[in-house]
């Protein structure tokens, strides 16, 4: 039983390590008031970027810049759309995401099947070999624990520093933050990037460690979770490591429940984790108070200079 368990904890935690990633990025960009439907996208072209570059250098490092890199060009694209022009945030993001999966299955085509070097497990030694909670908490690599440093930063930013304010100050009222003299349309790049770069990592993640692999859309809709992930955590940051957790053992639990024998479908196990979101964000969208409370309020707004 013991075995099942750590087996268990061990794929939870990295499933919900690119959801993290994912999610805390776009956390940032919409707590300035933009909202990025492209996470899918970006985590597709990270993910086909990050395992080329890998291959073809034989460098995980490289591979895992790549992704990085992948994800804010892809990021870019959608600023200069969406803020530059001020075209409608939802349909960018949207058509960001149709442009992320045709992209990358064109590039991707001729690595379908081809190994690729792999992010490996870090070992610390005594604590590593601790039963149970060695494998789990001290055995992981080290875009895990990469995952979690980042949580942290991001919220203490959020919360406790000047440039944290100035991020609120601009995703709930630009125009004010333009009047004490802020680029808000800087600021607003600068979010859109750094969650285009987390939005790439996650998809690094997936094709060189979660699944040492390319296979076309492997991000299987993990994009759209990390948006939703935002606002079942309502924009509050330590809330996306209970629902990246939580979605992560929903998703192993299929395979789990299926190797302890239980008489359930596959199909509706696999399945769960997609039900649960919905489910969740319907229970959500019932409490207009707490959206009210926590949502940034210029979300999707865009920024206008008056002359």
């Amino acid at each position: 039983m013991s075995f099942f368990l750590v087996a268990f904890l061990v794929s939870t935690i990295a499933a919900a390590t690119p959801l993290l990633l994912a999610a805390v990025g776009e956390l940032v960009v919409e707590k300035v008031g933009v909202l990025n439907l492209g996470v899918e996208g970006m985590m597709l072209s990270g993910a086909i970027a990050g395992f080329a570059t890998a291959h073809e250098t034989g460098s995980v490092g490289l591979g895992v810049l790549a992704a990085i890199a992948a994800g804010m060009a892809m990021a870019l694209l959608f600023g200069v759309i969406s803020l530059s022009l001020q075209a409608n945030q939802t349909a960018t993001g949207l058509a960001l995401t149709i442009f992320g999966r045709g992209f990358s299955a064109l590039v991707g085509a001729r690595y379908v099947g081809i190994p690729a070097p792999t992010l490996p497990k870090l070992h610390l030694g005594a604590l590593s070999d601790l039963p149970v909670v060695g494998p789990v908490l001290f055995a992981q690599d080290p875009l895990v624990y990469l995952a979690l440093v980042l949580l942290g930063l991001v919220a203490w930013g959020l919360r406790s520093t000047h440039l944290g304010l100035i991020l609120r100050a601009v995703g709930d009222q630009h125009n004010a933050a333009h009047a004490l003299g802020y680029p808000v349309l800087g600021i607003r790049y600068a979010a859109v990037v750094f969650g285009g770069a987390l939005a790439g990592l996650a998809g690094g993640y997936m094709s060189l460690a979660y699944t040492p692999m390319w296979a076309q859309d492997m991000t299987a809709g993990r994009g759209w979770v990390a948006v939703a992930l935002v606002t079942f955590a309502a924009w509050r940051p330590f809330w996306l490591l209970v629902g990246a957790w939580c979605f992560g053992a929903l998703m192993y639990l299929s395979l789990y429940v299926q190797a302890l024998g239980l008489p359930v479908p596959s199909a509706l196990l696999s399945a769960l984790p997609y039900i649960g979101t919905v489910v969740v964000l319907v229970l959500i969208s019932r409490d207009a108070r707490r959206i009210r409370l926590h949502r940034p309020a210029m979300l999707g707004q865009p920024f206008q200079t008056r002359g």
